[in-house]
């Protein structure tokens, strides 16, 4: 599991979200089981088109020969290729701040005494 600092993710209408929390990377070598059918059941639920990207060429790199960047057969019915990864988030703080309207939110996962998670929220300063 990965830590993951703030990162903006929206960005409109004077509306600004940054999420802290964690990722899990589920790949080909992941040891769970059940982690290993929510990568199954994450790439079947994608395209054919979607999951083609994953038999092509690095992306970003250039493009050498056209002809083998469009040969590659995939399976519709075959499992995930070894390239497709799955990455679970789990956010434990959201940071919302509204300019337009001079405001600021902090959401938080708290742990109560009965062992139970909710979020908290309080309204700050912006």
């Amino acid at each position: 599991m990965e830590d993951m600092r703030y990162v903006g993710i929206l960005r409109s209408r004077g509306s600004n979200f940054r999420i802290k929390g964690k990722i899990d990377i589920i790949d080909s070598s992941t040891k769970d089981h059940a982690k290993m059918q929510q990568r199954v059941k994450s790439w079947f639920a994608s395209s054919l088109k979607s999951r083609f990207q994953y038999l092509g060429p690095v992306p970003r790199f250039p493009v050498i020969n056209e002809k083998l960047s469009n040969d590659s057969e995939l399976d519709p019915s075959a499992g995930p290729v070894d390239t497709f990864c799955l990455l679970v988030f789990y956010p434990e703080e959201v940071d919302y701040l509204n300019l337009k309207r001079n405001e600021r939110l902090l959401f938080a996962l708290r742990c109560d005494s009965d062992e139970s998670i909710t979020w908290w929220s309080e309204k700050v300063n912006p």
